[in-house]
């Protein structure tokens, strides 16, 4: 049913920092560009708006239907809960992603549950279900992205049966280790073994925007500037070597 945490490989810190520069947009259309479709988890929102930004490996938790005879108050102490386990298994630095079939009736963590990962530093979570004692998540410092709010406990509605194997979260694919990036935009899960070059290729990409933003600032056209042709990618160039100035060289 489990699988320990340790198979979850961190995030080097200077990847971790490249993808929290980029945003999860940049981060989407290099996905597409090697021909990724449905990174993004779709459905979510922060429930936060102060806390949004993370980055780091994923961690899964799979519910499925409640049972009834499985599911219920006293199920939640059994050592071998699968959500209780997550929780004290995760390591830090990582990122919760819950795949609860898309079940909004019932939260899938409340405020202890959420407070205890933040405790343990935790990157955020992220879940296609619910979660409980909203008013209290909304002033936690941990990202949580989900699919909306309810007030009755998990197992009202779910059960918990597995940890750290390959999951479908709001549409996307997440497999233990993926990196899971986040913002205000949303939420985009990288393969893992693609996870360097798309940092590099989107911080790229967001410097080349901002240089085509300036210009389009100052009232140039789109044509051949978005997407940037061969002519605007030489005038970045020399941008890039006059040092970035505020006064781009058109």
């Amino acid at each position: 049913m489990t699988t320990p945490s340790t198979a979850i490989p961190p995030l080097a810190p200077e990847l971790r920092r490249a993808l929290l520069e980029a945003s999860t947009a940049t981060v989407s259309i290099q996905l597409l560009k090697r021909g990724f479709r449905f990174a993004a988890v779709n459905g979510v929102a922060p429930l936060n708006p102060a806390a949004v930004r993370f980055a780091g490996p994923a961690y899964t938790l799979r519910f499925i239907p409640a049972r009834e005879d499985l599911a219920t108050p006293a199920s939640v102490a059994q050592k071998d809960n699968a959500q209780r386990v997550a929780i004290e298994d995760i390591p830090a630095g990582a990122v919760l992603v819950i795949d609860a079939r898309g079940e909004t009736r019932a939260g899938t963590l409340g405020d202890i549950l959420a407070a205890r990962l933040f405790q343990r530093g935790v990157a955020g979570v992220v879940s296609d279900g619910a979660m409980r004692d909203a008013p209290e998540l909304e002033k936690l410092a941990l990202p949580i992205f989900c699919a909306g709010m309810a007030p009755p406990p998990s197992f009202n509605f779910l059960y918990p049966v597995d940890i750290n194997r390959p999951i479908g979260c709001g549409g996307a694919a997440v497999f233990p280790g993926d990196i899971v990036v986040g913002d205000g935009g949303g939420v985009v899960v990288i393969p893992r073994h693609l996870a360097e070059e798309v940092a590099r290729d989107s911080l790229e990409q967001e410097r080349l925007e901002v240089f085509i933003r300036r210009r389009v600032d100052r009232g140039h056209p789109t044509p051949g500037l978005y997407p940037a042709s061969d002519e605007t990618r030489a005038a970045y160039r020399r941008w890039v070597e006059a040092g970035r100035p505020e006064e781009a060289p058109f």
